[in-house]
């Protein structure tokens, strides 16, 4: 490791609030970024570090994006280079949801607003339902035993109509012991699951006890990429507490799509609709949080431990129910907005376009679906 940085931490800081502010296209496109500028470019992160912090955000649950701005942070300046990092990557957005938050509830009764996110939630169903496609090919692929578990997981998602956190905890064990098994007799991962299965149903009295609770279950618990949130917080804001109704939460997960930085932003604009200022302040670190002690504190041991084939196929079995809980709400949240043909002709739009113009940016697409939605209703 460099003992002197090639950056200052105020350097450092102002590129996740740029990062923060203009970064578009999800975590793939932000940890790409990262890697451009911080690595090829300015060369203040070498590829090996780079490299053991994007397994690392992979290996622990919550946002990649984030996660991976934590530890690069953490690499050089350790608790104060992470905290900064973190804050800057992820303050810009939440300030932009705070502010369409305002608008939306402002300005919901208006007709103009309702015809927008009506062709938006549309597009957005299209928008995750090409990204869950993505993901499945380029994680799973062709093994057999991770589609297997990704099938299971879709079928309980869409039984239940929301994520099961101990189905996705078991097929990685499952996997794992399978696919590489530990040399020595385990036996906490068997205790831990019935103790998750406990923390995941407490519940408290106080609303902001019950956001707090829940927005910490889902950034603790929540593996895969931004979208894996998507199936638990409609489980839990739409099914179980019905904080919002479906159109509410779909606009939601737009609204993470049309600002930059990580999706998970979403929690900021949910808190928001949920309690306003206060709500949208207590969701968003409740989740952030559980992803920043995730990132900093295995740091240090991880370049001994992170390679261990059977913690990476802990993750493998992991991820192939995330993604198969992102294709079961994907369906779910697809029966309850496509209702008519002109819905569905938007949605059958979004994916054409995703398919044939590959580099285009989602947030362009919804602003287009806004747009036919007007069309349509002058017409």
């Amino acid at each position: 490791m460099i003992n002197q940085p090639a950056y200052t931490i105020n350097q450092l800081v102002l590129y996740f609030l740029k990062l923060g502010t203009t970064g578009f296209g999800g975590p793939i496109a932000l940890v790409s970024s990262m890697h451009q500028h911080l690595v090829e470019e300015k060369k203040w992160i070498s590829e090996e570090d780079y490299k053991q912090g994007l397994v690392l955000s992979q290996l622990a649950p919550g946002p990649l994006a984030a996660q991976l701005a934590i530890y690069i942070g953490y690499i050089h300046y350790r608790i104060i280079g992470a905290t900064l990092a973190g804050i800057a990557f992820v303050l810009p957005s939440f300030i932009m949801v705070l502010a369409l938050g305002w608008v939306y509830i402002r300005y919901q009764g208006m007709n103009w607003i309702q015809t927008a996110f009506y062709g938006v939630g549309a597009a957005v169903i299209g928008i995750i339902g090409v990204s869950s496609y993505k993901l499945t090919i380029k994680t799973i692929g062709s093994n057999w035993f991770m589609l297997c578990l990704f099938l299971l997981s879709a079928s309980i998602t869409l039984y239940l109509k929301e994520e099961n956190i101990l189905v996705i905890i078991y097929s990685g064990l499952i996997y794992m012991f399978v696919k590489a098994p530990p040399k020595i007799k385990i036996e906490p991962p068997f205790v831990f699951v019935p103790i998750v299965s406990i923390l995941s149903n407490l519940t408290f009295n106080s609303k902001w006890a019950k956001i707090a609770w829940f927005f910490t279950k889902a950034g603790a618990f929540v593996f895969g990429s931004g979208l894996a949130i998507v199936p638990f917080l409609y489980g839990g804001v739409v099914k179980e507490y019905q904080w919002l109704n479906e159109q509410q939460f779909l606009d939601a997960v737009a609204v993470a799509m049309i600002t930059p930085g990580p999706i998970i932003i979403t929690v900021g604009f949910i808190g928001y609709l949920i309690d306003g200022l206060s709500g949208a302040i207590v969701a968003s670190l409740a989740t952030f949080i559980p992803c920043y002690l995730f990132t900093i504190i295995p740091a240090p041991y991880f370049k001994k431990y992170g390679e261990h084939p059977s913690l990476k196929a802990f993750i493998d079995g992991v991820t192939a129910a995330a993604i198969g809980a992102i294709a079961g709400a994907v369906i779910i949240l697809g029966s309850k907005q496509l209702t008519d043909i002109t819905s569905i002709t938007i949605t059958l739009i979004s994916i054409l376009m995703l398919i044939l113009f590959k580099k285009i940016k989602e947030p362009y697409l919804i602003v287009a679906a806004a747009l036919i939605a007007f069309l349509i209703k002058l017409l």
